[in-house]
């Protein structure tokens, strides 16, 4: 049997397997079209002063538990920090300016305590998004059922206790009654309600939780400023030189045509 004639059965072959897998692509665009509406993260790479305040929020509420390791203290110097301000205000006291940023916690004590270690930060803004990140980290809310006391919105089931909320607050859940696929009523979340304020109001919380979500993503890939404007110059260039080489064509073919 030669390629001609294998071809039209393998094709048949492919588009039966095709047709049998479609219907396995409804549950996932019905879950895409129920799933939690996510905030606008108000993410700026060329805002240093959200970068340095986004650092120190990190540094003192995030870093206890969760690693950077693939971040080094000293490339916050890229935001317009100083060694000597990373020193003295965002180090503690046995780290030095060239160490990555590890956990003060050590992670056999945060698998005994949480059931499992709490993962690196390096890139979880590439991973879950800057949306997530900003609606995640406003989404805790009161609940007695979960071993922390607390559950989220975008993350049902946490296992996360809300370290900001002597920041935010005690967010409560106001739920409400919706029909299921099942044709059954079922509870859902409507709203949160903010319970027991804070030491910040919601709008300063919020811009805490921006400028957060802001360091993150730039920890992602401190690069990224630096390579978008080197891709400006690098399209620039090109498009100059093919100005130059269309003439420089015309004027090597000329006697040709």
């Amino acid at each position: 049997m030669n390629f001609m004639t294998l071809a039209p059965s393998l094709f048949r072959k492919i588009l039966a397997v095709a047709l049998l897998a479609a219907p396995l692509c409804v549950p996932l665009a019905t879950q895409a079209s129920t799933a939690v509406h996510l905030d606008r993260a108000p993410v700026n790479a060329d805002d240093h002063e959200s970068l340095q305040r986004g650092a120190r929020t990190f540094t003192n509420y995030c870093l206890s538990c969760h690693s950077a390791s693939y971040m080094r203290f000293v490339r916050m110097t890229d935001i317009g920090l100083t060694e000597a301000q990373i020193k003295d205000n965002l180090l503690f006291t046995s780290d030095k300016v060239g160490n990555t940023m590890t956990a003060a916690m050590r992670p056999s004590d945060a698998k005994e305590w949480f059931g499992a270690p709490p993962p690196d930060l390096s890139v979880i803004s590439r991973s879950r998004g800057s949306d997530w990140m900003y609606t995640y980290l406003r989404g805790f809310y009161r609940d007695a059922s979960r071993a922390t006391g607390w559950n989220n919105t975008v993350f049902d089931k946490v296992g996360m206790p809300h370290v900001l909320a002597s920041l935010q607050g005690h967010q409560v859940a106001v739920m409400r009654t919706e029909q299921g696929e099942d044709g059954k009523p079922h509870s859902v979340i409507d709203h949160l309600k903010l319970d027991k304020p804070g030491r910040l109001s919601p709008a300063e919380y919020d811009l805490l939780v921006g400028d957060l979500v802001n360091y993150l993503t730039w920890m992602g890939e401190p690069a990224a400023p630096t390579r978008s404007r080197i891709g400006v110059f690098v399209l620039l260039f090109l498009g100059i030189f093919l100005i130059i080489a269309f003439y420089l064509k015309k004027a090597y073919w000329k006697d040709i045509h």
